[in-house]
């Protein structure tokens, strides 16, 4: 039988979120419902309220959550009822071009739950990236579950479903850091953070952290800046390029997702050295480069999605070093909170006075 739930919606595009009876369905073929435990709340799910994503209102919001699988639907072989998992908002289809080609971290055919989540009115919900967590039970495609060791903490395992993994694949996934190297990340949030966190743990000897603020630059010391730049007093360019004996970083970081800071990210880099996009921008923002610079400087611009995470591979492999000591993603969770707090959650958020509130169910 469908179950009735308590869960967070934006009815309309600035309108504060309501807590409200979501209807979910029993799972059916190639579905799961899973009982959420934690969901941290994302500038992404500020992005659906305000509009930015698209107007499919009324949305269920939250997406980057770790809860218990209840049940599954025919043909499911991936989860079982019982199972600790953390929701992914790419499952991958195993049989479009990308993933033919061994490459499933660029899937082309990622998919969702077929049946909609509504309202007690009928009313159908747009999930947050097809997964809608901040409710107590959610429905979505079983490939959205990825099971971890279930000795992890719900509130810091439920952060790799979105931002954390999203930093930390930029940097070691997309940005391929390794020992020795020299990086530097502009915009440190949660998603900036990890990435500093990924590159200190891959062996880079210079990480240093850009940002306005310097209640967010002392933070990234503690995830693993070996320095740090505050933007708003200095070129962050040509401190990049004093900290790295004149020649820039070998990776740079763009967390932002802007026009002027993707400009710092790319002469910030060394020659032939890569820059990496994971901010996301706004679709009517612009960049405008010299081309004979694009010539001249050699190396790679590349776009991040999703830190180019497979979760089935990435996951458990970053729970394992969280549960070891080496990755420590209790260290993203300021706060614990309850569904009546996310609207006052994304407020704090906006301020910058937060890294990653986290909703917690039980």
């Amino acid at each position: 039988m469908p179950s009735t739930v308590r869960g967070v919606i934006a009815r309309s595009k600035g309108a504060d979120v309501e807590i409200v009876d979501v209807v979910v369905p029993d799972p059916g073929a190639g579905e799961a419902v899973v009982s959420i435990e934690a969901c941290g709340v994302c500038h992404t799910d500020l992005h659906y309220r305000e509009g930015g994503i698209n107007d499919e209102f009324p949305f269920l919001l939250g997406h980057e959550a770790a809860g218990t699988v209840e049940a599954v639907g025919e043909g499911v072989t991936e989860v079982a009822p019982g199972d600790f998992v953390v929701l992914n908002w790419r499952a991958v289809c195993g049989q479009c071009r990308a993933c033919a080609k061994g490459e499933p971290w660029y899937c082309f055919a990622t998919h969702n739950a077929t049946q909609k989540m509504t309202l007690s009115d009928g009313t159908e919900l747009s999930p947050a990236l097809g997964i809608g967590a901040f409710v107590e039970k959610t429905l979505v495609a079983a490939g959205q579950c990825t099971k971890v060791d279930s000795a992890a903490a719900a509130e810091a395992a439920g952060l790799l479903g979105c931002g954390v993994m999203a930093g930390f694949g930029a940097a070691v996934n997309t940005g391929g850091v390794t020992r020795g190297d020299s990086v530097a990340v502009i915009g440190c949030g949660g998603v900036g953070n990890a990435a500093i966190a990924g590159a200190a743990l891959a062996g880079a000897t210079t990480v240093i952290a850009v940002d306005l603020d310097d209640r967010k630059l002392a933070t990234a010391r503690g995830f693993g800046a070996t320095h740090t730049v505050n933007s708003g007093e200095r070129d962050a360019v040509e401190a990049i390029q004093e900290l790295t004996g004149g020649h820039g970083a070998d990776v740079v970081v763009e967390a932002v997702g802007r026009p002027e800071t993707y400009r710092q990210a790319f002469y910030a880099r060394d020659l032939a050295g890569t820059v990496v996009l994971v901010g996301v921008p706004t679709p009517d923002m612009m960049v405008e480069l010299p081309l004979l610079d694009i010539f001249g400087r050699g190396g790679a611009l590349k776009s991040s999605w999703y830190g180019d995470c497979l979760p089935s591979r990435d996951f458990p492999m970053l729970i394992d070093l969280y549960r070891q000591g080496k990755f420590d993603l209790d260290a993203f969770v300021s706060e614990r909170i309850g569904l009546d707090e996310v609207e006052s959650a994304f407020e704090r958020m906006h301020r910058g006075d937060v890294l990653r509130s986290v909703v917690v169910m039980k």
